[in-house]
């Protein structure tokens, strides 16, 4: 958790710089793939030498980790607010509602997120968001400079495990099948439908979830 204090004028210019370098890669991806990205044309772009580039982000991919890690502290802000709201299944439907609008916004970038987790051969966290650059990409994320960014499976177990507690699904759900099942839906949908029916994803993220529901309760008789 990130220590909530006034960050100092150095951790400002490196959170704005970070921020700087990650905005222009998603405007980036809009419109070509991560793979044709110039880390030197980039550096000219924002204005930085590539050397400096480098003491940012050791390996362009880094960069990606970063746009992932960034997404995934705003999806634990918006699973906060959910979970004031409801507990378990309804939360997990909140974060699944919210990526979808996110994915409709950006689709080039939460389509590299997406290709990033699949080929990735170990999962890499990355530096942690420091309390600088939360304050300045989520200034209007109340409460966020303090949160804690989870792993979305991290998120998608402890509100499964809320769910069973509740009772929204059956005491001897078998967590493991239904995580395979939430990840699989959460990657799968907009592998299957973005280049066809990008708007579509959302509803096609609540068949899915209605599905998997409904096979848990069979499943636990």
């Amino acid at each position: 958790m990130v220590q909530n204090t006034r960050p100092s004028l150095r951790e400002r210019k490196y959170a704005r710089t970070r921020l700087a370098l990650a905005e222009d890669v998603t405007r980036h991806l809009e419109a070509a793939s991560f793979d044709s990205l110039s880390v030197k044309a980039l550096c000219e772009r924002v204005q930085i030498s590539e050397a400096t580039f480098f003491n940012y982000f050791p390996k362009k991919e880094d960069l990606i980790v970063y746009l992932d890690r960034l997404w995934t502290l705003e999806l634990n802000w918006y699973g906060e607010q959910a979970a004031r709201q409801g507990k378990g299944l309804a939360v997990i439907e909140a974060l699944f509602r919210y990526t979808s609008i996110q994915i409709q916004k950006k689709p080039g970038l939460m389509a590299e997120i997406i290709a990033h987790e699949a080929l990735s051969r170990e999962r890499r966290e990355g530096a942690e968001i420091t309390l600088a650059e939360r304050m300045m990409a989520f200034s209007d994320l109340e409460g966020i400079e303090g949160l804690s960014d989870q792993s979305l499976e991290t998120l998608l177990r402890v509100s499964l495990e809320t769910a069973i507690e509740a009772g929204d699904l059956p005491a001897n759900t078998a967590i493991p099948a239904a995580m395979v099942g939430l990840v699989s839906i959460f990657y799968g949908v907009p592998l299957a439908v973005q280049h066809s029916n990008p708007a579509a994803i959302g509803a096609m993220y609540r068949q899915q979830l209605e599905l998997l529901w409904g096979g848990l309760q069979a499943v636990a008789g």
